[in-house]
């Protein structure tokens, strides 16, 4: 699904970056992705998107 329109980032590139880079936060993924730079209606969804891959990421840390 598209996430930004403005720059055609679907949720699969914004989950991809946190997975591999595993940003501590916000602006550091914009950093990674230009999430926000024109109309700035994606950034909610992005944080969703965000806050889901963080917790996913700590459970696997709890896990092992």
């Amino acid at each position: 699904m598209y996430v930004c329109l403005c720059n055609a980032i679907s949720d699969k590139v914004i989950r991809s970056a946190i997975h591999q880079h595993q940003p501590q936060s916000m602006q550091q993924l914009r950093k990674l992705v230009p999430i926000g730079t024109d109309c700035g209606k994606c950034i909610r969804q992005t944080r969703v998107i965000f806050e889901e891959e963080q917790a996913k990421i700590l459970d696997m840390y709890e896990v092992a």
